[in-house]
């Protein structure tokens, strides 16, 4: 089966990802990874699909667009590249590269103050060092209660990445903003957030 990722877009209310799911299922489409997150009152869902190969990503989307028509959302399709990371480890904190190095997975959260740019400050660092977010949550309720946002950045890091320089960067230009920071490899923080 070839893969797919489906889009959706609209403004959140339940039963969205039922819609989505059930004209998938009556299209023989298998759901491999469902990501969904609502920001305010907006939802958007990202769903990874494996498809009949008789079935086009035009015939897909047709469908899907008829299936959920009225609802007030916006639907896009796009063919996966499979091929980008190789193997996909994810699960034991790395995954493989373009060039099958392995790229460890940390945790790099904030937490503080509200103050415009934050995300744009932290990420331009992290770019700096050839580093990618894999995910990023941003919370962000104003104000200055120090616990009331919040940062989370997934980042993978490549074997010859400059880890030690990266996470001083990182932990100095939160300290200059007046964040509290943690950085922690991805199992570590799983374990402990088991406990």
């Amino acid at each position: 089966m070839d893969k797919i990722i489906v889009t959706v877009i609209g403004k959140d209310r339940p039963g969205i990802i039922a819609s989505v799911s059930k004209s998938l299922y009556l299209m023989e489409c298998n759901l491999q990874n469902v990501n969904q997150m609502v920001l305010q009152n907006q939802f958007a869902g990202f769903f990874v699909v494996e498809h009949p190969t008789c079935l086009t990503l035009e015939a897909i989307l047709s469908k899907l667009e008829d299936d959920l028509n009225g609802q007030n959302l916006k639907i896009h399709a796009d063919m996966l590249d499979t091929k980008v990371n190789g193997s996909n480890n994810f699960d034991k904190g790395s995954i493989s590269s373009k060039d099958g190095a392995s790229e460890e997975i940390f945790f790099i959260t904030t937490i503080g103050p509200d103050q415009k740019g934050l995300v744009a400050r932290f990420t331009e660092i992290i770019a700096s060092y050839n580093v990618n977010v894999v995910n990023l949550t941003a919370i962000f309720k104003g104000g200055d209660d120090p616990t009331a946002n919040i940062m989370s950045y997934q980042v993978a890091i490549n074997p010859d990445t400059d880890q030690a320089g990266l996470f001083k960067s990182i932990r100095n230009k939160a300290k200059e903003l007046g964040l509290d920071i943690s950085i922690q490899h991805k199992n570590i923080f799983e374990t402990i957030n088991k406990i």
